[in-house]
């Protein structure tokens, strides 16, 4: 059973030694072609070499995708380091009214704590699911890492409407309802 298939052929008379070297010698001369032009077409390696370059470009977006997640993660982790770091702990009973998401939340702090919220002097930032407090200039540093973590940052709204017929009648943002 060691010989080749052309042996067997051989013997068993379907074929004949005068083909079977032609075939050879064609063979031959295709081999030595092949090499001297460079390149040897073969449907084999060209698929080969497709799925190679196909999972090198899944390999390649899957890096992407995992290197925007772990910014996503440092992202968050800076943001909560910095509400952390910079928390304003004043507790009090003045409710504090404010929108998140389209749903209206309360916070309870001091009268001058509420003051400062309303000028725009401490700002509301999520972190999880708590609110708490932290200083404008944190705020701002939250906002451009994480948008959606500052729930409440009162800009001061240095360019008034001249022509504004209700100019002299402010309205007071600390009205309680």
């Amino acid at each position: 059973m060691s010989k080749s298939l052309a042996e067997q052929l051989l013997k068993a008379g379907l074929g004949d030694a005068k083909k079977l070297k032609n075939i050879k010698k064609e063979q031959h001369k295709a081999r030595v072609q092949a090499g001297k032009n460079g390149t040897v077409v073969n449907e084999a390696t060209l698929l080969a070499e497709q799925s190679r370059q196909q999972q090198v470009e899944r390999d390649r977006l899957l890096n992407l995708q995992k290197k925007a997640e772990a910014e996503q993660k440092a992202l968050a982790a800076q943001v909560k380091q910095l509400i952390e770091m910079n928390v304003i702990s004043d507790k009090g009973d003045v409710g504090f009214n404010f929108t998140d998401q389209n749903k209206v939340k309360k916070i309870y702090v001091s009268d001058k704590v509420q003051q400062q919220l309303v000028k725009g002097q401490i700002a509301i930032a999520r972190n999880g699911e708590t609110y708490l407090l932290v200083p404008v200039q944190v705020a701002e540093r939250i906002q451009q890492r994480v948008p959606e973590a500052v729930v409440l940052l009162n800009q001061k709204d240095e360019a008034l409407d001249e022509d504004d017929p209700y100019a002299d009648f402010k309205i007071p943002d600390d009205l309680m309802w």
